[in-house]
């Protein structure tokens, strides 16, 4: 990730992050997504099961206020 980039969304579910980027994406908005996750192993305990949506600086306040009426 080059820039500054801030979290927005953190989940333990792989889908519901991808579901978040593409209402963000539908928006204009560039994401990331990182987890730490190790693939063959669906291990949810604690940073380990994180999947975070990460956004530009400067798209943060946007971001938020899309996932706030996207999700409610």
């Amino acid at each position: 990730m080059s820039g500054e980039w801030v979290e927005v969304f953190i989940t333990y579910d792989q889908i519901e992050a991808e579901i978040v980027k593409d209402l963000l994406e539908s928006g204009g908005i560039p994401v990331v997504i990182r987890s730490a996750k190790v693939s063959p192993y669906p291990v949810n305990i604690g940073k380990i099961g994180e999947v975070k949506v990460f956004v530009r600086k400067e798209d943060k306040a946007l971001a938020e206020e899309v996932i706030t009426k996207g999700i409610v």
